[in-house]
């Protein structure tokens, strides 16, 4: 289409960049779900785009926490392409039970690990 990035592929970027961050704060998403039997899943995401990328360019990434609840917690994620803003995104994970895939409380280290810088 043009050279221009497939929109749907900023949500596919953004969970590598989700990933990646919980794995640089010492959580592994595999180990997660089979020692602790808890997963995220998306519960919410929006996402605004501001400018097109294109296939060639370079992008970064960016994941911060916002608001931290019980079962939940809502991260900013920013496209970014040599210092230009692309596309914002908003994302609410959900923990959820493996099994049973209802809501479960995230363990207090976890929220720990989520928050440290």
């Amino acid at each position: 289409a043009g050279g221009i990035v497939y929109y749907g592929n900023y949500l596919k970027f953004m969970e590598r960049a989700r990933t990646e961050w919980l794995r640089s704060r010492g959580i592994d998403v595999a180990r997660l779900a089979d020692t602790e039997r808890l997963m995220f899943t998306v519960r919410a995401i929006t996402l605004d785009f501001l400018q097109p990328a294109r296939l060639s360019d370079n992008l970064d990434v960016s994941v911060a926490v916002g608001r931290m609840r019980k079962v939940s917690v809502e991260l900013q994620q920013v496209v970014v392409r040599a210092g230009d803003v692309l596309c914002t995104g908003q994302v609410r994970l959900a923990c959820v039970d493996v099994d049973t895939l209802k809501p479960r409380a995230m363990p207090e280290t976890l929220v720990g690990e989520t928050q440290a810088v």
